[in-house]
């Protein structure tokens, strides 16, 4: 590694760690210049300031949505404040890495080693925007749709700018009609899932351990109501089956009509023909972390 290059290095990793000079050029010798195992060699030895840095938690950003031909590609970019959401820079990455997302396919291991329009491949690209902006930001996870033979929609709800917002929809319907008579449907479907947030399409895609859990909380509440056992057995399943029907997509209230639900409105909507829910991806920035 020429000195230049050396020096550049130690530089970025003091900018994105906040540690002094030697320890970073300690770390970099080691590491042969790789950024990350230098942080990761900062943090195993005990630098506190390097803790303190990486461990601080991102969890505002944007999600980015790129489609072409029928393919679309969503990622979520998480920041430490708003305000970094907010950044050109920023979202100029996320842009670019959503596009890059579909090229590869959603593969994640593919994307990070894959070149960006700088010539610099994408790990290289998110130390340099790190150290550029000061704050922790992570490329926390991606989703792509691309079967042909289904339709696919997408939704960004209240945008910054086209395709870029904190809250995001990929939708997949398999139906027998031509794409421009299911327009308005899918993207009032992506809407539904965007405000509910349903956990499945239906019953059967439910976690079972999070019904488990769900039925041992609504029993342990009836039971210290004092009630008697042969209710708390009723009503808990009455309770359960809401629980079902609030978070699965199908069962769910119409949000333009509550007095139906999803699977009827697709139903009347299809007629004689055939419209089927393969799939959805619903993010929302900072959601989990």
């Amino acid at each position: 590694m020429s000195s230049d290059n050396l020096l550049e290095k130690v530089k970025q990793l003091r900018e994105i760690t906040g540690v002094g000079f030697k320890d970073c050029k300690i770390a970099i010798d080691e590491t042969k210049g790789d950024i990350e195992k230098s942080i990761e060699l900062l943090r195993k030895k005990g630098v506190s300031k390097a803790n303190q840095r990486m461990e601080r938690v991102a969890a505002e950003g944007v999600i980015s949505i790129f489609e072409k031909d029928n393919k679309f590609s969503m990622v979520e970019i998480n920041s430490e404040t708003d305000f970094v959401a907010k950044n050109n820079d920023f979202i100029n990455f996320a842009e670019e890495l959503s596009k890059l997302t579909l090229n590869n396919s959603g593969k994640m291991d593919d994307i990070i080693k894959s070149k960006m329009e700088n010539n610099k491949i994408v790990k290289d690209n998110l130390v340099s925007l790190i150290s550029k902006i000061g704050e922790k930001i992570t490329f926390r996870r991606c989703a792509y749709m691309g079967e042909n033979k289904s339709i696919n929609f997408s939704y960004i709800h209240s945008p910054l700018k086209k395709n870029v917002g904190k809250l995001g929809v990929l939708l997949s319907l398999d139906t027998t009609k031509p794409k421009q008579e299911v327009q308005d449907l899918g993207k009032q479907l992506s809407m539904q899932i965007a405000a509910l947030s349903p956990l499945a399409i239906d019953k059967d895609g439910l976690d079972k351990k999070i019904l488990e859990k769900e039925r041992e909380i609504i029993t342990e509440e009836l039971k210290r109501s004092g009630k008697e056992s042969k209710i708390v057995d009723k009503i808990a399943i009455g309770k359960l089956n809401k629980f079902i029907n609030d978070n699965t997509l199908l069962n769910q209230e119409w949000i333009m009509d509550p007095k139906k639900k999803v699977k009827d409105i697709i139903k009347d909507f299809a007629g004689k023909d055939k419209i089927k829910i393969q799939s959805y991806v619903r993010y929302k920035v900072g959601e989990g972390v």
